[in-house]
């Protein structure tokens, strides 16, 4: 399965998902101008994902900002992830927020309560942001 990377751009967030190396992550913000554009492969590659994936997903959430368009979108990421993990599969989410950011750490919250796959919170200060 062919990693899917995005760059992060001051509209849309960067993105890897590589299964080979295990590394799913997301980050940085998101209001794209075309959100079904953007999301589209996204969803698509976890779909396929799901089908065949590693004995553990750890997914990395690190968002500085989305609009409700994208919260739209990461919610069917977290639908995607914790149907994996309804079926039996290692499924840890890490929701890696500003600690100062009480709307982020809410949303992660609020996404958490709408699934079952277990969500850890990570707080980080501007300091620690450069991973």
């Amino acid at each position: 399965m062919e990693p899917l990377i995005y760059e992060e751009t001051t509209e849309t967030p960067g993105v890897i998902l590589d299964k080979e190396n295990g590394i799913f992550k997301i980050w940085g913000k998101a209001f794209p101008e075309e959100t079904h554009k953007f999301y589209e492969p996204i969803l698509n590659w976890l779909d396929e994902y799901i089908q065949n994936p590693n004995n553990k997903t750890s997914f990395v959430f690190k968002m500085d900002y989305f609009n409700s368009a994208s919260s739209t979108r990461i919610l069917e990421m977290l639908y995607t992830l914790d149907k994996l993990y309804k079926s039996g599969n290692e499924v840890i989410i890490q929701w890696h927020y500003l600690e100062i950011d009480d709307d982020m750490v809410e949303s992660g919250k609020e996404f958490s309560e709408m699934i079952s796959a277990p969500v850890e919170f990570h707080p980080y200060t501007e300091a620690q942001d450069n991973d």
